[in-house]
């Protein structure tokens, strides 16, 4: 259980600030994350790692020399937004290209890819290495699709080295991949982690039992065994990576290999090592030689009781790059040569666009949109805990304290635009990029891109029609569904399409858009009460498809929820309108 915080949508920054302010030495804060605190040779590649909060040591802990220039740090347990990563990337880039390395995550991806396409058409080269070591995840035939876990530590290492050696870009990925390729980890849980501010663990394991193959989000891997003993555990753990070797690598027997024991949270470091003195003993029985091992916290999540195994399986150039000198606040090997400390004035900064000229009709517009994303914000606020706990079913429960987070942050943006002159497609778009930026993860994203499309739809130069409105939330809905999710996955989708298609059919029909949107709005809460009966097919839900039966999605949910809200306030106006 978590038992130290404030408020919880905001446990994630102050923890960055405390991490920040107890590190001076190894990194500063910029938008999205840190970056070193040390000046980087120009020219060479910039490594930037990241994803959500909650993992300490992993992503901050490992910025600093001979490890990752940057990373952005998301919410606790969601991706970084694609700003946040594109903010640190840029604060991070010395010349040579930008490598984003992170764990196989779908909202990870989805934000790290948005921030890959800004930064290249910005004229900074960036190419991507996801990690992919859990064997646990996936098959052999689908190491694609494989999640990573405490193997990150291994590719960050190296390809980072490669990078102080001044290998170009294109060197530093095949480096990067080549150490993905040789990495396998695998890992237990005997008790589930909880979220700040919540009751509840975000998963359980039964009392006796341990979870083989769990995720470090609780993600589900191939069943439950008895709580073994130490040397048991340590049988399990080498048996089932010796079971999997990686291409190249034709028998165990000869091989040289470096090893992560890792411990995901609540499990101590004097038990890690007894684990480890079998895990060593039963490797060099198999023919191996151990090469500068890793035992302690790497990737952790938060409380929970579990731990993890890797094997890095070594050639000549991996093994040079796994020792070279590191210092990062969470990770040191060797003696680094001091660098020159960063001046402050070379970090990015982002500098707020001025407002756009508008009519006055589409200004008068944009205080409605306002009006409606008060609404939403007071919606949200009443609801965050129930979203929470709906997503916390079969998902990592942060739902609801994204929501809050990138609406607080939406309904800022808005306001300054309102201040600022700005017609409604201006408003709107703002709006979308703060709440991407703020709440990060997939539902950030969707939003945010939600919010922009519907802006381009309304515009600066008029009053928004009833066709114009029903024309921007069918764009907005492309945008959406341009992300993968169709109706039946048991997403927001499954709101958002019958929502929109209700829209349209009754402008078409004639009616105006308040009975439009209040009918749609029906529509859309009886379609999210509709998706308690689907089984998940896509994100972290889809690997406990059976646990989220009978119980609505979360998304859909606040979806529902925030049409209903908006239905009001569009019926105020209109009745303000006519009374006037």
């Amino acid at each position: 259980m978590t038992r130290l915080f404030n408020e919880p949508s905001e446990f994630a920054d102050e923890m960055i600030d405390g991490f920040v302010a107890a590190n001076q030495r190894w990194v500063r804060r910029v938008h999205g994350g840190v970056v070193r605190a040390t000046r980087s040779t120009p020219g060479r590649v910039a490594l930037v790692v990241g994803g959500g909060s909650g993992h300490y040591p992993a992503f901050g802990g490992l910025v600093g020399q001979g490890l990752a220039h940057g990373a952005a740090l998301g919410n606790l347990f969601a991706s970084p937004s694609w700003q946040q990563v594109r903010s640190v990337a840029r604060s991070a880039h010395s010349g040579g290209g930008v490598l984003l390395s992170y764990g196989n995550y779908a909202g990870d991806v989805l934000n790290f890819d948005q921030a890959q396409a800004k930064l290249v058409a910005e004229g900074i080269e960036t190419r991507t290495v996801t990690v992919t070591d859990d064997i646990s995840s996936a098959s052999v035939a689908e190491k694609h699709k494989r999640r990573g876990i405490a193997g990150d530590l291994t590719v960050f290492k190296t390809a980072a080295a490669a990078s102080d050696a001044g290998y170009p870009l294109d060197e530093v990925v095949r480096v990067a991949e080549k150490a993905n390729e040789r990495t396998r980890s695998f890992g237990v849980a005997f008790s589930g982690c909880s979220l700040p501010g919540s009751d509840e663990p975000l998963f359980t394991v039964p009392e006796g039992r341990m979870a083989v193959g769990m995720g470090i989000h609780g993600e589900p891997g191939i069943g439950e065994t008895d709580v073994p003993t130490a040397n048991e555990l340590a049988e399990l753990f080498v048996a089932s990576l010796l079971a999997e070797l990686p291409d190249g690598v034709e028998e165990a027997r000869g091989q040289r290999v470096a090893v992560l024991l890792n411990g995901l949270g609540s499990v101590k470091y004097e038990e890690l090592f007894v684990v480890y003195a079998k895990v060593d003993q039963l490797l060099r029985e198999a023919g191996l030689t151990v090469v500068e091992p890793e035992v302690g916290e790497l990737v952790t999540s938060f409380d929970m009781a579990g731990a993890s195994l890797t094997l890095f399986w070594l050639d000549d150039e991996l093994e040079g790059f796994w020792a070279a000198p590191a210092d990062a606040p969470a990770f040191k090997k060797g003696a680094v040569d001091a660098a020159e400390r960063l001046d402050d004035t070379v970090l990015e900064a982002l500098v707020a666009e001025s407002i756009p000229p508008a009519s006055p009709e589409s200004q008068e517009a944009a205080r409605t949109v306002f009006a409606a994303l008060e609404a939403v914000k007071t919606t949200v606020d009443e609801n965050v805990d129930e979203l929470g706990r709906i997503d916390a079913v079969a998902g990592d429960g942060d739902h609801g304290i994204g929501m809050q987070r990138g609406v607080n942050a939406a309904v800022a943006a808005a306001l300054d635009a309102l201040q600022g002159g700005a017609g409604a497609g201006t408003l709107l778009d703002r709006a979308g990029d703060a709440w991407s930026d703020r709440a990060g993860g997939t539902s950030g994203a969707l939003w945010g891109s939600a919010l922009a499309s519907l802006g381009s739809a309304l515009t600066d130069d008029a009053a928004p029609s009833r066709r114009s409105v029903a024309a921007g939330v069918a764009a907005a809905t492309d945008a959406i569904l341009e992300f993968g999710a169709t109706v039946g996955d048991k997403t927001m989708v499954d709101v958002l399409v019958p929502f929109s298609d209700s829209l349209t059919s009754s402008i078409d029909a004639g009616a105006d858009l308040t009975t439009a949107w209040a009918a749609a709005a029906d529509v859309a809460v009886a379609a999210a009460a509709a998706t308690a009966d689907l089984m998940p097919k896509m994100g972290r839900a889809r690997p406990h498809a059976e646990k989220s039966l009978g119980t609505p999605d979360a998304g859909a949910t606040s979806l529902g929820l925030i049409t209903r809200a908006v239905a009001d306030v569009i019926a105020a106006r209109a009745d303000a309108h006519r009374a006037s």
